[in-house]
């Protein structure tokens, strides 16, 4: 099974893809971040974030995504750039009829470390340990992503 993680945003977005064939071992098969100018128009930016979710869902062929729930309490502009993006992108795999989970940071957080109050470094460590990697995956915004798409497979298949 692979899993696509999506951290969405409208000016950087992570993307990580986690190989949960084996069984009791996850891959970390790619991981990167779609990114936008910000001194593009907001129309510009959304069709750009699809196009490129489009190119990803082509060539990694997921059976499941798993997208981070947005939560904002301060800047409501921020909020509404990152939700038309988190719409998009969510549009975009759903057309391909891909299934799609979605996950708060503490649900996020609490399956991956076992404390929902974790921090970002206890995260990424544990996403080190978790996909047998040598070292945290950059950029912070792609770290997110995989971890995502672990949460996916803990989620779904959680005989993993």
């Amino acid at each position: 099974m692979i899993i696509l993680g999506i951290d969405p945003g409208i000016a950087t977005v992570g993307i990580g893809v986690v190989d949960a064939t084996e069984k009791h071992a996850l891959r970390a098969v790619d991981w990167c971040t779609l990114q936008t100018k910000a001194n593009l128009p907001i129309g510009t930016r959304l069709c750009e974030l699809a196009q490129d979710m489009c190119t990803i869902l082509t060539e990694h062929k997921p059976d499941l995504a798993v997208m981070e729930r947005i939560y904002f309490a301060n800047n409501a502009q921020s909020a509404i750039d990152v939700a038309q993006a988190r719409g998009v992108l969510l549009q975009a795999v759903a057309a391909t009829g891909i299934p799609v989970l979605e996950a708060t940071p503490l649900q996020l957080k609490a399956a991956i470390t076992g404390d929902g109050q974790a921090d970002k470094r206890q995260v990424q460590d544990m996403l080190v340990r978790i996909l047998h990697l040598q070292e945290i995956p950059t950029p912070d915004d792609a770290a997110d992503a995989l971890a995502l798409a672990v949460y996916g497979t803990l989620a779904h298949m959680p005989q993993i």
